[in-house]
C-alpha cells in the first residue's frame, strides 16, 4: 500500500522530478518492493530511471540533486562497510543522505554505537534510521521534495530581487537620460529602447538618432553636444 499517495503537501505540490535507480540496488530487492517504488514515485510525480551509479538513489528535483544510500539489511556484526561506503560517497556528492531501516532495538543500539566507533562527522552525512522499507523510501521522496521546493523557492526569491534590482537600475538609467536639457521621459524610453546604453547613446550622431526615434532636430542636436561639449552638460539645468 502506498501510504502518501494522497499526502497533498507531496502528491499535489506541483514540485516532481528525476529519480535514478542503481541497477545492482535494484537487484537485490524483491520485486514487490520495487513495484511499490515505482508506484509511489509516479503518484508524486516522479519519472524512474534505472542506471548504473554508485549511491544508491540519485535524485533531481527543482534544480537540486540529492544521493541516497538505502540501506535495507543492517548486518549487527558487519557494520564497518556501510560506514566506509557513506565516507566515501560524502567526498563525491553535496547533498548525500543514509537511510537505514533498524526494525529492532538490538540494531538500533549497534548502529549507534558503530556511528561513533567509526568516527563519522554528525551531519556528514545525515544518516537518518527507519523502521521499515516503505517507511525509508517515503522519507527519501519527502526529504527530496523538501529540497527541491527551497531550492525552487529560493530561486525564485533570486528572480524577483534581479527583477528589482532591474527596474531601480532602469529607472537611475531613465533619470539619468532625461537629465539632458529640453529631453522628457518619453524621449529618454525612445532613446533606450532604440540606441541603448549611455555609452551607445553618448557616441550616436545627431543623423543616428533621428534615423531610429522621432526626436526632433533641435532635441536630437542638444543629446549630440551634451556628451561632446562640457559647456553644454556642465551647464545647469532649469526646470
Amino acid at each position: 500500500m502506498i501510504r502518501a499517495q494522497n499526502d497533498d503537501s507531496v502528491s499535489n505540490s506541483g514540485v516532481g522530478g528525476v529519480c535514478m535507480m542503481s541497477c545492482k540496488w535494484r537487484d537485490g530487492q524483491h520485486p514487490s518492493f520495487i513495484n511499490f517504488i515505482s508506484c509511489f514515485l509516479s503518484a508524486n510525480s516522479f519519472r524512474l530511471n534505472f542506471v548504473p551509479i554508485a549511491p544508491d538513489f540519485i535524485f533531481n528535483c527543482g534544480g537540486l540533486s540529492l544521493a541516497f544510500i538505502f540501506v535495507i539489511n543492517y548486518d549487527c556484526n558487519n557494520p564497518g562497510p556501510i560506514f566506509s561506503r557513506a565516507k566515501k560517497l560524502k567526498s563525491q556528492f553535496a547533498h548525500l543522505y543514509v537511510v537505514i531501516t533498524l526494525p529492532t532495538k538490538e540494531q538500533n543500539d549497534s548502529f549507534v554505537h558503530s556511528y561513533f566507533r567509526y568516527g563519522m562527522d554528525i551531519g556528514r552525512p545525515t544518516f537518518i534510521p527507519v523502521l521499515d522499507l516503505e517507511m525509508g523510501f517515503e522519507k527519501i521522496v519527502r526529504i527530496t521534495h523538501a529540497r527541491g521546493v527551497c531550492k525552487r523557492q529560493d530561486a525564485v526569491s533570486k528572480l524577483k530581487a534581479e527583477r528589482e534590482r532591474s527596474v531601480q537600475g532602469m529607472d537611475m538609467f531613465l533619470r539619468v537620460v532625461s537629465s539632458i536639457p529640453s529631453l522628457e521621459s518619453h524621449d529618454a524610453n525612445a532613446l533606450i529602447q532604440t540606441i541603448g546604453s549611455i555609452e551607445a547613446i553618448a557616441k550616436a550622431s545627431k543623423k543616428n538618432i533621428l534615423d531610429n526615434t522621432d526626436i526632433s532636430s533641435e532635441k536630437a542636436e542638444m543629446i549630440s553636444n551634451f556628451f561632446r561639449d562640457c559647456k553644454v552638460y556642465l551647464s545647469p539645468r532649469i526646470s
